[in-house]
């Protein structure tokens, strides 16, 4: 009798990444780790970045595209005194400034005009698609272009110290220390950019390290060394419940949902989609409420 293979690990990983590594790099580890293709993740961070990146594997990298995950929490240090091509550390410094002058009233008050509900221009070395091509393609190839301001919000912009400094040149700067609270697709390196701008001395990123993504903090995150010990999943049932609304339906409404037919849902007070679980507590789909009914975005059951 052949012998079964026993069942690989199954739901999200909450990775703590560490710097150097892009998203893709820890991907790449994880299938090594849970020995399978079928892992993705949600939430790009850049290299230089730390901190939370959620990973999908088996079942759920269908969850990925779904996660409510549009606000982002981070710790981060911004830099007053000099401006990079890519607006932190990672890129050339293209111009410096003695920022011993910038007062913390003056950094406050950039910081206060950049929070809230802003248009942010996104870094030029970034992925946004300008006519089809990546941002960071065209500033590659040295093309001159110009990137649309967006609509982000940023709810927390706060200032929790200034520290003088010397840059490598002997420049005056400031280190400033700050956590910001904002929406998916908020640049925190164009917040540093943009601080820079308005206190007349430039600035940029020097280190990033993202706290949070949705529901799932730094406390859940491992690093790679920690999961290699031991692979922490998060089973589907308990991320869902931590990501959505949840639905108990009846044995009846289950079969109905399972056979594809659209049954009535109740109105809830969150919008997006919501998880469905039957009478036993087995997760069975992601559904969304179209014209009062339950139409199915993924089938767990």
């Amino acid at each position: 009798m052949k012998r079964k293979t026993p069942p690989g690990p199954d739901g999200l990983v909450i990775v703590d990444k560490p710097a150097g590594f892009t998203s893709h790099d820890v991907v790449a580890k994880m299938r090594g780790m849970a020995k399978t293709r079928r892992v993705g993740h949600a939430g790009t961070l850049d290299p230089m970045a730390t901190g939370v990146l959620v990973l999908g594997v088996e079942r759920a990298t269908k969850l990925l595209g779904h996660l409510a995950l549009t606000e982002k929490e981070y710790v981060a240090t911004i830099r007053l005194g000099q401006n990079t091509v890519t607006d932190d550390a990672e890129g050339e410094i293209t111009s410096s400034a003695d920022a011993s002058g910038v007062t913390r009233e003056a950094i406050d008050a950039g910081v206060a005009k950049l929070t809230g509900a802003i248009m942010q221009v996104p870094s030029k070395v970034s992925a946004i698609k300008i006519d089809g091509k990546r941002s960071y393609k065209r500033a590659r190839e040295g093309e001159d272009f110009e990137i649309p301001a967006r609509p982000v919000t940023v709810s927390s912009f706060t200032v929790h110290a200034v520290h003088p400094a010397e840059a490598e040149d002997g420049t005056p700067v400031q280190d400033v220390l700050v956590s910001v609270v904002c929406s998916s697709g908020t640049y925190v390196r164009a917040l540093a950019r943009d601080l820079g701008a308005d206190t007349g001395v430039g600035g940029h990123l020097t280190a990033l390290r993202r706290t949070r993504v949705g529901p799932y903090g730094i406390s859940e995150a491992r690093t790679l060394d920690q999961l290699q010990e031991e692979l922490a999943v998060m089973p589907v049932a308990d991320a869902v419940s931590a990501a959505f609304t949840r639905w108990d339906v009846t044995e009846e409404q289950a079969k109905l949902l399972g056979n594809g037919v659209r049954v009535r849902m109740p109105l809830f007070e969150t919008a997006g989609p919501v998880a469905v679980f039957g009478p036993d507590g087995t997760f069975l789909a992601l559904v969304e409420n179209q014209g009062g009914r339950a139409k199915s975005l993924a089938v767990f059951g």
